[in-house]
């Protein structure tokens, strides 16, 4: 019989079970970038910027080259290393309070000068790791540790895509997220496709990916795909917001 999936076809992943929190999408999102650099031939030729926070525990599941950038500071390592080894994949993997607050001149200026490297932000609208603080993309009315966001005393979301997306330089940009299965095979499409664009073009990409976090969200692990879909998604739309493939 011909095997069609398991852990045996996606050669990124180490066989670790996972430490993420229950609920967190952080696995689904290795997982899913795992198969992209597995099915492609990229595995071997991939170097990750990882950042401080949840999605630095990437480094224990996947078996691709990494290095650690300073809080916030992926997109500058990023753009060091591609200069110097254009021949790599170059990925950064953030979340949003490391590349939407700490790192938000990071992310923004590598986007502006048009790097050719590829920046996945997952959006779970809060600082995870260190103990669900307010970020950027915090939702207006939602509780966190350092109180709940007023738009009158904090400002609305930042629209990190939406924003990326106006600069010229930047070849692919788009919100996706992985809540349901629909949503995870057209993530995985969107990563592949940014991917191609990094090694064929010499173009930037930046994929936001909405994800869950129930220990921070104060609600159920099996409820965060609801959340999501009905308070998550009416703030942060789905969808490709630049293709220079589609360009005239």
């Amino acid at each position: 019989m011909e095997l069609t999936y398991g852990k045996e076809l996606n050669k990124a992943l180490f066989n670790h079970d996972s430490g993420f929190c229950p609920g967190c999408m952080h696995p689904l999102i290795n997982k899913i970038l795992g198969e992209v650099l597995t099915e492609n031939g990229y595995l071997e030729n991939t170097v990750m910027v990882m950042p401080i926070g949840c999605g630095c525990n990437t480094i224990r599941y996947m078996d691709v080259d990494m290095v650690r950038g300073l809080h916030g500071r992926a997109g500058a390592v990023a753009t060091g290393f591609k200069r110097v080894r254009p021949d790599k994949v170059v990925i950064t993997y953030q979340g949003d309070g490391d590349a939407a607050a700490i790192g938000g001149l990071e992310t923004f200026y590598a986007a502006n000068r048009g790097e050719a490297f590829t920046a996945i932000m997952v959006n779970n609208q809060i600082f995870g790791m260190t103990g669900g603080q307010m970020s950027p993309c915090t939702l207006v009315g939602q509780q966190t540790t350092t109180g709940e966001r007023l738009a009158q005393h904090m400002g609305y979301p930042v629209h990190c895509a939406e924003m990326i997306a106006q600069l010229p330089a930047v070849g692919f940009c788009g919100r996706f997220s992985v809540h349901t299965p629909k949503h995870v095979l057209q993530t995985k499409a969107a990563i592949k496709k940014a991917i191609e664009l990094q090694m064929n073009e010499g173009k930037y990409s930046f994929i936001e990916i909405l994800s869950a976090c129930p220990v921070n969200w104060h609600i159920k692990p099996e409820d965060g795909p609801k959340v999501i879909e009905e308070r998550v998604l009416p703030e942060f739309p789905l969808g490709v917001l630049r293709d220079c493939t589609k360009e005239a």
